[in-house]
């Protein structure tokens, strides 16, 4: 009778494994599926402030592809998204009250579902999306009112609206002369009167390159712009 009932037990236990992963084995799968795609081809981002208006609006939803920016530097112009510079700037670095999180548990928090909770969010596990302005070697002005001089040419920016007031006493910009760095970019918000970009990070606002997640390629949402982007 032993041997039976022994032999029940394992029969027992190998139809709960099979139909355990009969039942997880295909959602396992999907997510593991997902974590590699979303980690080392491409993922859906959303823009969550007005720092690149007019172009980019509040809520938009983009696909940031992350394999061009492998094998070669970025462009002046191209679109990027970029670790946070609370994980990168020593400045704000120095300012933290705990240890800097892992690239592990940033991609555990800002994964979807679990990114909306807010008590589990960390600053330095955000993502943020600008234009790039200047590369390695660059020579850049930046007048007060937020238009360019790159090695020494006045840049055209259709793409910028919003530039700074020059008279307004509330306005934060301000002329920047600076050489950007081998290894380095210069990156601007298009909303030049309204986003937190290079030039008010305080250890001196240049992004290394290694910084970068990837480039922002289309918008598919809303449908009513949907598009690949300049």
């Amino acid at each position: 009778m032993q041997p039976n009932h022994l032999n029940l037990r394992k029969q027992n236990k190998k139809s709960w494994w099979r139909s355990f992963f009969d039942t997880w084995g295909p959602v396992s799968l999907t997510v593991l599926l997902y974590a590699g795609i979303r980690h080392f081809v491409a993922e859906a981002r959303y823009i969550p402030s007005g720092s690149m208006l007019p172009g980019l609006k509040v809520n938009d939803r983009l696909i940031v592809e992350k394999i061009s920016l492998r094998n070669r530097a970025p462009f002046r112009g191209e679109i990027v998204v970029f670790n946070s510079p609370y994980s990168f700037d020593k400045k704000l670095i120095a300012d933290r009250k705990k240890q800097l999180p892992s690239e592990f548990k940033c991609s555990l928090i800002t994964f979807p579902l679990i990114s909306w909770i807010p008590t589990l969010r960390d600053r330095a596990c955000d993502a943020y999306i600008k234009r790039v302005i200047a590369v390695g070697g660059d020579r850049l002005l930046i007048n007060e009112n937020g238009t360019l001089v790159l090695n020494d040419k006045s840049i055209d920016e259709p793409y910028v609206e919003y530039f700074c007031p020059k008279k307004d006493k509330f306005n934060l910009c301000r002329p920047i002369t600076t050489i950007v760095p081998q290894g380095h970019i210069f990156v601007l918000g298009d909303n030049r009167a309204n986003s937190w970009d290079s030039r008010f990070w305080p250890s001196g606002g240049f992004l290394p390159e290694k910084e970068i997640i990837g480039k922002a390629t289309w918008r598919f949402w809303p449908i009513s712009r949907f598009g690949k982007l300049d």
